[in-house]
């Protein structure tokens, strides 16, 4: 490709996004001979797009001696092009069990999106070979169609959306074009690594591929284009089906999946519609195998049965016939199971002098109090009762709701109020002195109830 012909490339490529006028165009830049040729294009459609804000951006790992300098290349080769460049430094955590590329991955692309708007755009220099690489590390991994789709020249981020205008370009035509140009650019010596999955790909598997089969990497892409529409069609189907699986916990308003009657549906669907609950939720996807493991646990465990299985950060429990998915979180060694409250903090509600009233505690949600004289409401302490927050009450402790005519045992009510088991740990419970006045969120002691118009505390 000569000079013209691939800055057109990339010029038609940019108008075709329609960007609007005052949104960004953000380069993750490394330096490197691919991220550097779609710089100088970027410079020269910039030229003629003033309309239009422009940011490269380096993200300085810190696991190269290196980095400091190839962060002052971007620097300096960013002023040659007349285009700001930020430096991002980022820490990597790292473990037995982390892989190093996904951890840089995930953390540069943190560093890269707070930099988005909504209507924003990152451009990243991903070509055709990096495409065959990733379908071929898809196959490894024994990936579906989601994949093999492997990457799209347009993809939505969190915050505004990714675009590859280099992906039906070679490495080839990339590192010729660079040469033509006399681009300097910088040689990342970790790429001659090849313990990394990709670079072994890189240097030991396409170059025998393309010598066999010159146009693997062409070939390998329109794969890949037909598995995206066979997955979006997919997400269509499960999209318009998923939705009346879904409901909302009773105590903790979490989107859940409804299990009634998901043992009546075929294997297919049920991987369909698990897959979906999931990934709607924002998590990674699991493997066939942890996916089948999930679906043969929720179905053959008895009903009263703790059914709890973690995924890479996630975590899956059933609870009434309702499976919750969650960020996994290790347990507290350390919560504090009584917490006072000071009067001083109270008075302002007390004495009516504000309406509402947050407090925040160490374990839960905060403590949200606010005034009111309608409804189930909890008398104001009197000014000689201690107003403390406590946790992990004993389940045979006899309470009183308001909504009840009589008392029951706590374990009881919880499971009336549908709290599963193990957010009953986060539930607060305010005392005054040492009786029971209200469960947070749940109810008030019938006894310390407001009579009348008077005016009481309420939750929220």
């Amino acid at each position: 490709m000569s000079f013209p012909d691939l800055c057109a490339h990339i010029s038609t490529f940019l108008d075709s996004l329609r960007v609007k006028a005052g949104c960004q165009l953000v380069l993750a830049y490394s330096g490197g001979v691919d991220s550097e040729v779609l710089a100088f294009g970027l410079a020269e459609y910039a030229k003629q797009h003033s309309e239009f804000r422009y940011q490269l951006i380096y993200v300085h790992h810190g696991l190269s001696p290196n980095a400091d300098d190839w962060a002052q290349h971007c620097l300096t080769r960013g002023s040659f092009y007349g285009l700001p460049v930020t430096v991002e430094h980022v820490t990597l955590h790292l473990g037995s069990r982390v892989s190093v590329e996904a951890e840089a991955r995930r953390a540069r692309y943190l560093a890269i999106e707070q930099h988005l708007g909504a209507d924003d755009y990152l451009l990243t220099a991903h070509h055709e070979d990096d495409q065959l690489e990733t379908i071929l590390l898809a196959l490894k991994r024994g990936q579906g169609p989601k994949g093999l789709a492997a990457m799209g020249q347009i993809q939505p981020l969190a915050k505004g959306t990714q675009v590859r205008p280099l992906l039906d370009v070679s490495r080839s035509q990339i590192e010729a074009f660079a040469k033509a140009q006399g681009l300097v650019h910088i040689e990342d010596e970790s790429n001659q690594d090849d313990k990394f999955d990709r670079n072994f790909l890189r240097l030991e598997i396409i170059p025998r591929l393309k010598s066999r089969w010159p146009s693997i990497a062409t070939t390998a892409s329109r794969s890949a284009f037909l598995c995206a529409e066979q997955q979006a069609l997919v997400n269509e189907v499960v999209g318009e089906h998923l939705p009346q699986w879904l409901t909302k916990a009773t105590f903790s308003q979490q989107t859940v999946l409804n299990l009634e009657g998901f043992a009546a549906q075929t294997p297919r669907w049920q991987s369909l519609l698990l897959r979906g609950f999931i990934e709607s939720q924002g998590f990674a996807l699991p493997s066939l195998v942890q996916l089948n493991q999930i679906i043969y646990q929720l179905l053959s465990a008895k009903e009263d049965a703790k059914v709890q299985i973690r995924i890479g950060d996630c975590e899956l429990r059933r609870f009434a016939n309702q499976l919750y998915v969650s960020s996994f979180m290790p347990p507290n060694k350390f919560i504090k199971t009584r917490i006072v409250i000071p009067h001083d903090s109270l008075n302002p509600l007390i004495r009516g002098e504000s309406d509402s009233l947050c407090i925040a505690l160490p374990q839960g949600g905060p403590l949200q109090l606010r005034l009111s004289s309608s409804g189930p409401r909890l008398r104001l302490p009197m000014s000689d009762e201690v107003v403390s927050v406590r946790y992990q009450l004993p389940g045979q402790l006899r309470c009183h709701p308001h909504y009840r005519s009589r008392g029951r045992e706590l374990k009881k009510l919880l499971q009336e109020s549908a709290v599963p088991p193990w957010l009953r740990g986060q539930l607060g419970f305010l005392f005054y002195g040492e009786q029971l006045v209200m469960a947070q969120g749940l109810w008030i002691e019938k006894a310390f109830c407001v009579a009348g118009d008077g005016v009481g505390i309420v939750f929220g």
